[in-house]
């Protein structure tokens, strides 16, 4: 009997709970914009700490908070370059030694 109850219901994916005699938690809304000019307004719970920036929900950029502070901006190292890694092995003295061999072999070949 009780599987006769159940036939054509698609378990998992619909409560039949009701939202009667509930009280929702305390909600406060804020709005967000995007740098294309969307304008949404999300819900948080009133003790929630309010995030500076929220995923668009339009086009997936990052939106920033109205009336908020900047976000801080993360400290990045600048790139190196194959210079800097190769100073991190070698000296300057060592540099120039190891192009004046080079540059007598070259000059070797070409008779000079």
């Amino acid at each position: 009997m009780g599987d006769r109850m159940l036939r054509g219901s698609r378990l998992g994916a619909v409560s039949y709970e009701s939202d009667r005699n509930t009280e929702l938690a305390p909600r406060q809304t804020r709005d967000y914009v995007c740098p294309q000019g969307h304008r949404f307004e999300v819900p948080f719970a009133v003790e929630a700490e309010i995030p500076l920036t929220w995923e668009c929900r339009l086009d997936g950029s990052t939106a920033k908070l109205v009336d908020g502070e900047e976000p801080e901006a993360k400290k990045t190292k600048p790139p190196r370059t194959h210079w800097d890694m190769l100073l991190e092995r070698r000296s300057m003295e060592e540099l120039e030694e190891i192009l004046e061999e080079r540059l007598q072999e070259m000059r070797a070949r070409r008779g000079e």
